[in-house]
């Protein structure tokens, strides 16, 4: 009981600040006109690149800590895209706007934190690499998703992506040890500290506009993301054989709410993203409950 409540309390701390952004995006929108489509551009386009410029470039990620994590990121990924895909032919549903939320979890924003009041630097450092390696797809991948598929399209969509270029200068600098002046690299962090909080802002003036609705698409959707998510995770540290803390940080990591970036993706691009702000929103919130629970049950298996 103890444990439970010790896990709810972390969780809660972790979560206020996201509710609190969410909120103060809410409340300004309310209160004055501000373009959603505006700041998505501002996002994408400018502040998310640097992130994920410096992000890769001062990466710690090594061969050792890569191989399983790798693996089992394609098997979450792959597993996860696959069931959205039938979902969308069985119910008739464009999947562009459904498939980010339900593939890509917040494992850094919640991820990290939540990882370093658990168990401190080592289990920190297992998420670090774990989020890296979905940062990677969700910035390539997601955007072959949000283009409509592996065609044209949507590679030339991902090709002219900023997230994709400095993704790959990122891992180009950091792979041959290209030095970068100080200068750059500080303009990149200062900038690229503003890209989750700003995300977790427009979605707080995308609800002043149009509140989180339930249908079944949102409701399979938050099933996926959480149940389905546990579900894979645990197939994942069986098939390759994790464990100790790594075995449940991706128990954990497999079932955490949605990532706020999977539904700023979809509305930079003009697709339909009222499914993806409604499945963030309220994975987030259910996360007060899902977060500590799943770590109970992560202890279990």
């Amino acid at each position: 009981m103890y444990t439970m409540l010790s896990y709810f309390l972390d969780t809660l701390s972790v979560l206020l600040p996201l509710f609190a952004v969410i909120a103060g995006g809410w409340m300004m929108s309310a209160a004055a006109p501000i373009s959603e489509d505006t700041l998505s551009r501002v996002l994408v386009d400018f502040f998310m690149p640097l992130l994920v410029f410096v992000s890769l470039y001062e990466s710690t990620v090594s061969q050792d800590d890569m191989g399983d994590l790798l693996a089992t990121v394609l098997f979450l990924m792959l597993s996860t895209y696959l069931i959205v895909v039938v979902y969308g032919r069985i119910a008739n549903r464009d999947i562009r706007g459904l498939a980010l939320p339900v593939i890509f979890m917040n494992s850094g924003f919640l991820g990290f934190p939540l990882m370093q009041l658990w168990s401190g630097s080592e289990a920190l450092n297992i998420i670090i690499v774990f989020d890296q390696i979905y940062g990677l797809f969700l910035f390539s991948f997601g955007f072959l998703i949000i283009g409509g598929g592996f065609n044209l399209k949507g590679l030339m969509l991902s090709l002219k992506s900023p997230i994709l270029i400095a993704a790959v200068l990122g891992f180009l600098f950091h792979l041959f040890r290209i030095p970068v002046p100080g200068t750059i690299l500080e303009t990149c962090r200062f900038a690229g500290a503003a890209a989750a909080p700003l995300a977790a802002f427009i979605v707080g003036v995308s609800l002043s506009m149009r509140r989180p609705k339930i249908d079944a698409a949102v409701f399979w959707g938050i099933l996926l993301r959480i149940v389905v998510g546990f579900l894979l995770g645990i197939a994942a540290v069986y098939l390759f054989r994790l464990e100790g803390l790594t075995r449940t940080v991706v128990l954990v990591a497999a079932a955490l709410p949605s990532a706020v970036f999977s539904y700023v993706l979809p509305a930079r691009y003009g697709i339909d993203s009222s499914d993806a702000q409604s499945i963030v929103v309220l994975t987030t919130a259910l996360g007060i409950i899902t977060i500590p629970l799943s770590f109970v049950l992560a202890s279990l298996i």
